[in-house]
Parts: structure tokens; sequence; C-alpha cells
């Protein structure tokens, strides 16, 4: 099973100074919708289909799946991928962050977070890095490209933990409940607002930081905005292996079951006692009345 983890985490890793640069050329939106009714990019479509030809082509991998497309892709027999193959993809008109996040299950789609082996994402910033949850420890590299279309993993952080809470970090303002209006204002008064608009940039935040993100439940989403398959249980799964913890509002995101591949849930990660809090102080049936 590691040879199939590695040589996954190797064939995205390598395509991603290719991701990075194509982007300047696909910046404009298509006229189609994905299967969670988002605008798609040129940039969407691209690296979708680049990711999804060289994740089904690893031997060992017996489903690919991906935010951009409806359906499991039957790859034979192995392990499952869910990917999101650019996170914050509406930044790239504006030239911001973006990313790629991949979850490796043990588990036929979908299924529980729990049944994660590993999970990894990549953030095409200043620098293009990697940053890989697996076997309980979590590890960032920077990935330079070499000639011939090589490139070369230099390891920039090992075994991070996540520090003392300093930032925080909140999306769907416009539509949050009063409960969580009361709980962001609260959590201001003591925390520094980092927010982008790219997961693997806010999140990225917050494991070098410490500290809080979240997108919750929202008056015109009570499921919140982020899918689990593909964004919720791989940045989870990282968080939690860096000593921080997750939650719906009630229990861990990696408990939360899956019934749907494209399901949506309330997300949030970061300071183990600052998720405490979330579960102390968000209701989520605060929306039904």
């Amino acid at each position: 099973m590691n040879d199939i983890i590695d040589e996954v985490i190797r064939q995205v890793a390598e395509a991603a100074p290719h991701i990075s640069s194509g982007l300047k050329k696909r910046r404009e939106y298509v006229g189609n919708e994905n299967p969670s009714d988002e605008k798609q990019l040129e940039a969407d479509i691209w690296a979708n289909e680049l990711l999804k030809q060289l994740v089904t082509s690893v031997k060992g991998v017996g489903e690919f799946a991906s935010e951009e497309e409806e359906q499991v892709t039957d790859c034979g027999e192995g392990l499952s991928v869910a990917i999101d193959p650019l996170d914050g993809s509406s930044n790239i008109p504006t030239n911001n962050l973006v990313g790629t996040i991949v979850g490796i299950y043990d588990e036929e789609l979908p299924c529980k977070g729990k049944n994660l082996v590993a999970a990894f994402y990549i953030l095409y910033g200043p620098l293009t890095t990697l940053t890989v949850a697996r076997d309980g420890e979590v590890d960032e590299y920077v990935i330079e490209e070499k000639p011939g279309d090589k490139i070369e993993l230099h390891k920039a952080s090992e075994n991070i933990r996540m520090p003392k809470a300093k930032v925080y970090g909140f999306g769907g303002n416009k539509n949050w409940a009063q409960d969580f209006r009361d709980f962001e204002s609260e959590i201001s008064e003591e925390y520094k607002l980092r927010y982008g608009g790219a997961f693997v940039g806010d999140i990225n935040q917050t494991l070098h930081h410490g500290g809080l993100f979240g997108y919750p439940h929202r008056t015109d989403a009570p499921e919140g905005k982020y899918r689990l398959l593909f964004e919720c249980n791989p940045i989870a799964y990282i968080v939690e292996a860096a000593g921080g913890a997750s939650t719906d509002t009630e229990k861990s995101i990696l408990e939360v079951e899956a019934d749907k591949l494209h399901q949506r849930s309330p997300f949030f990660a970061g300071d183990e006692k600052l998720i405490k809090k979330v579960e102390k102080e968000i209701d989520i049936s605060s929306l039904d009345g």
C-alpha cells in the first residue's frame, strides 16, 4: 500500500509545476458548472483531466473521484483517490492562491474520513509546496522543477505540530447565522484575521501559525460549502495529524458519515481548545428557528 501512496504523491507532485505554469493561459470561465453547481474555469477542466490521467494510471488505484466529475471512475482493485484539482480556482482571475487537495482512502467511495490512509495538498504560491500527512506525521516539501520535466522535493518542515493559536479565518460571512456572528466577534478580539478565499492557503496559515479556520453552516446553505470527501476529510486528516482537531460542530470531521459523493459539511479545524469552543457555542439547529 505504501508504494501506491508514494506513486500517487509523486504523480501529482510532478504535475504541480506544469499546472502552476499552465494557469495563466486558462483563466476564463467556460460557461459550465461542476456537480456542486459552481462555475468552471478552463483551468478546472484542464487540471482535472491531467490529474485524472496521471492518478488512474497508477497500479493499485481502484477508484478515482473528482470534485469536477459527477461519478466515481472505476479503475479496478485498490485504493480510492478523491481530488479537488484546483481548490480556490475562483482566485485565478485575480492572481491569488490556489491549490490541489488529495485524499487517499482504503474503502470504496463515499466513506468516512477515518478510512483515509494519507492526504496531501499542493499550494501554488510564491513557492510551490507539498504538505503530506501519513502515518500520523505531517511534512512539508518545496517542489523544485528541474530540466526534463523532473522535480526535486526539498523538505522544508518535518513532523509539523500546530503551534499556539494566533490567527483565525472564516468563510461565508454574507449569510452567517446569528450565533456564529456572535462567535466570530468574540474570536476576533483575541486572534488576528487571516482569510484569503482558498482553502489550502487559509489552512496552511492555520497549520503554521496556529489558530482556527472554518466555513460554517449558513442561512442559505445549512450544510456549509466544502465537500466532505474532496476537501473536508483530507484537510481534517492533515490538521489532526499535526496535533490539531476538527469538527462539523458536533464531532470530528473524520467521523461524519458519507452518503453522497458530493456531500457537503460545515467545517472547522485548528487548535483543539478552539474546536471545543466551536462545539460548545455553535448550534446548527439554530437555523431551524
